[in-house]
Order: C-alpha cells, then sequence, then structure tokens
C-alpha cells in the first residue's frame, strides 16, 4: 500500500526500496503484485544490482515460481554468496532436492565459498532425498569451515541426519553441540519421534525442563508426535493440557492434528471425531486426513462419508483424498461408492501422480519412478525385486493389499 502511493505521489523507488517491498510480496505470496514490480524494477534499470536480482529470485521462489527464478539465476552475469543460496533453498522449499545438490554442487566449482546460510539452505535437500553419504560430505565440509560452533548449522545437521534414518548419528551430534537453544531440543525430540522411540523422546522433553530450556509450540508437535506413534494416550493428553495450562501455548492446527493422529490410531474414533468438533480453530486437511486414515486402519465405514466431505471440502482439488476414499470402500465392498468416487475424478480431470522414491547407491542418488523403467539397470533391479518376493512368499508372508493406495481409474 505504501509502495502505491508513493507512486501516485510522483515519488521514484529506488533501490532502497526496492528491497523492501520485494521481501513483502514473497511474504503475501503475490506473484502478481511481485510480477508487476520485476516490470518496474527492468523498466528503471535497477535489475542490474545483484542486491535486486537476489530478492527477486527470493520474490519468486517463496512465490512458487520456480522456473521464473531458474531463468532470473542463469541469466545473472554476476552471482555472490547470497545468489547461490537462495536458488539452493528455493529448490529445496519446492521439493526439487536433487536440483538443490546439484546446484551446490556446481557452486562449489566457482570462487565463492558457501557460508552457513548456504549449508542451512542445501542440508533439507540431502534430507528429502535421504541422501546420508552427501550430508556426510557437507558435515566434513562444516567442520573444515569452521561452521561447527553455528547454533543454527549444527541443528540443520541434526535434522538431516534424523531425517536421514540414522538416529545415532543425530544424538551424537546433539551431545558434541557446545550450546543448545530450544530449536536445537525440538529437532532431536523430534527426530525420536519420527522414529518411534517414544520413551527417549519424552525423557529428552524431561531433560529440557529440566535445563532451564522452555520448550516452543515445535517443541510439543514433536513430543505429541512421539506419543501418537507409540499409543501413549495418556500421556499425549498430559502434554497437550500442559502446553496451554503450565505454557500459555494456544495449539495450533499442527498440535490438534496430532492429537486426533492420536486418537486415530489408538482407535478412539468418536472421541477424535468429538475433539474435532471442540477445535478452536478451524480443522485443516492435516486434521480431516488423520481421522480418514484412521478410519480406513480401523475399518469405520460409518465414520467415513462425513469424514471424508469435510477432507475434501477443505481440499477438493488433491487427488490422494479421493484414491484414499475410493479405496477405503473399495475394502469394504462398497463398488457403488467406490464407482461415484471415480466419477467424481473424472469430472474434476484429476489424475494420480506416479509415486517416486530415492536411494543412495555408492555416493550417487537414484531417483524410481512407479511402473518407470528408464533407469539403466531397471532389468537387473525388477529380476531382483521379483526374486525377492519369491522369497517372502516363500517365507510365508502375504502382503494384505486391501489398505493399498491404487489408481482411481
Amino acid at each position: 500500500m505504501l509502495y502505491h502511493q508513493t507512486q501516485l505521489a510522483g515519488v521514484k523507488p529506488n533501490l532502497a526500496t526496492v528491497v523492501t517491498v520485494l521481501p513483502a510480496c514473497a511474504h503475501l505470496s503475490s506473484l502478481r503484485q511481485g510480477k508487476r514490480f520485476h516490470s518496474y524494477i527492468v523498466r528503471s534499470g535497477l535489475d542490474s544490482h545483484v542486491s535486486v536480482a537476489n530478492s527477486l529470485i527470493d520474490m519468486y521462489c517463496k512465490c512458487k515460481d520456480i522456473e521464473a527464478a531458474h531463468i532470473l539465476f542463469y541469466e545473472m552475469p554476476k552471482r555472490d554468496v547470497v545468489t547461490w543460496s537462495v536458488m539452493i533453498s528455493g529448490y529445496a522449499q519446492s521439493g526439487l532436492g536433487c536440483e538443490a545438490l546439484k546446484l551446490f554442487c556446481q557452486m562449489r566449482l566457482t570462487d565463492i565459498k558457501p557460508n552457513s546460510a548456504t549449508i542451512i539452505s542445501v542440508l533439507p535437500a540431502c534430507a528429502q532425498l535421504a541422501a546420508l553419504h552427501q550430508g556426510k560430505c557437507i558435515h566434513a565440509s562444516i567442520i573444515r569451515n569452521g561452521f561447527d560452533s553455528d547454533i543454527s548449522v549444527g541443528t540443520a545437521l541434526l535434522t538431516t541426519y534424523a531425517k536421514c534414518g540414522s538416529i545415532e548419528l543425530a544424538r551424537r551430534l546433539f551431545e558434541k553441540m557446545r550450546v543448545r537453544d530450544v530449536v536445537s531440543w525440538s529437532a532431536m525430540i523430534t527426530g525420536y519421534g519420527m522414529h518411534g522411540y517414544s520413551e527417549e523422546a519424552i525423557m529428552l522433553f524431561s531433560d529440557m525442563k529440566r535445563e532451564g530450556i522452555k520448550p516452543d509450540h515445535i517443541t510439543f508437535i514433536g513430543v505429541l508426535s512421539a506419543c501418537s506413534h507409540t499409543g501413549l494416550v495418556d500421556k499425549g493428553w498430559q502434554y497437550f493440557d500442559s502446553m496451554r495450562r503450565e505454557y500459555f501455548i494456544t495449539p495450533r492446527v499442527e498440535h490438534y492434528a496430532c492429537m486426533v493422529d492420536l486418537l486415530g490410531r489408538a482407535g478412539q474414533l468418536d472421541e477424535a471425531y468429538n475433539f474435532i468438533k471442540r477445535m478452536l480453530v478451524e480443522p485443516d486437511a492435516s486434521v480431516w486426513g488423520a481421522l480418514l486414515g484412521a478410519c480406513r486402519i480401523h475399518r469405520n465405514i460409518e465414520l467415513v462419508k462425513c469424514v471424508s466431505e469435510h477432507l475434501i471440502e477443505v481440499e477438493p482439488e488433491n487427488i490422494g483424498n479421493y484414491v484414499l476414499l475410493s479405496n477405503i470402500y473399495a475394502a469394504s465392498g462398497r463398488w457403488d461408492d467406490v464407482a461415484k468416487v471415480r466419477t467424481i475424478l473424472k469430472g474434476k480431470g484429476l489424475k494420480k501422480s506416479p509415486g517416486c522414491s530415492w536411494i543412495e547407491v555408492k555416493n550417487q542418488v537414484h531417483a524410481f519412478i512407479a511402473g518407470d523403467r528408464s533407469h539403466p539397470e531397471s532389468e537387473k533391479i525388477y529380476a531382483m525385486l521379483d526374486s525377492l518376493t519369491m522369497q517372502i512368499k516363500g517365507a510365508g508372508y502375504f502382503p494384505d493389499t486391501s489398505l493399498a493406495l491404487h489408481d482411481g481409474e
């Protein structure tokens, strides 16, 4: 608004104005305003400044126009460490982990050295791809460049190790940190929770309080998730209540989603549904999705229709909701309902994206899409899968495919 007032007053924005307005567009995810301002920048000749180009790349990344950011990055005649860091972060935040790692490798071939912000930007890409070796290589770089004393870098690395499945390395790093803040403690608690180590998460939460570190809303998401993964319903209620009464933290939708997941996994579906109705914030897709998933696991078909209607209302374009609903009906033999869901899918023109997974072999990340045979070793890979399938069947295991997500076509 202030920018428009300056235009009406005939005042031309300068370099300082530009680098102030662009972050505002990014914060508001206002791509339209950002593009309009980009046009003004070009007309004014301000786009030659590296700081302006960096702000533009950041704006496009945060407004989810990664292609525009990509083009702008490669058109820049000169780049600094911020340019590289912002683009790497943009790729990682957009779920493009491979591109983020490739760009980080390209950066290291230049004369520009990564700083702590670069490291913090690239580590989430390692976590996305479960690229443990890449994470270890970056860890070595952190030590060589003296970033290991940076608490933010240490916490990002800890999170990466946890998400890559190496909870032991995460804990070892946590123990070696000279200084730990609430973010560090929360990251370690969350790491234990995601791997099902609820006792360790709860013990660490107690240690955190003894150290005089006050938990924040993210800490409680971690400890509630830990309770959820091992069915500690009573403990979960205790933490949820203490969050409000002891620490005066107003529950957010993420905390409610954790509680619904906890109750749902424990089979307390009616209690979970009533809990949602008592929520002080509007339930989003994560809340309704947690309950629908619980309905699937416990085969509670009575709640499915009501819950799915709420879920589709808040997230009408997410094909996964329809596929999940279709498979729940199919598992219960309600083929008329299956047909209705698939008719809705076709009417909306929604198609299920193929599943994708990654694996790191000999320090290289390989990506696989469901049904994909483009990998040069695909024949050997599928032969090995067939052999493994025969072996597990021979051992007496037959998968329960009634709860598997199949294409809605």
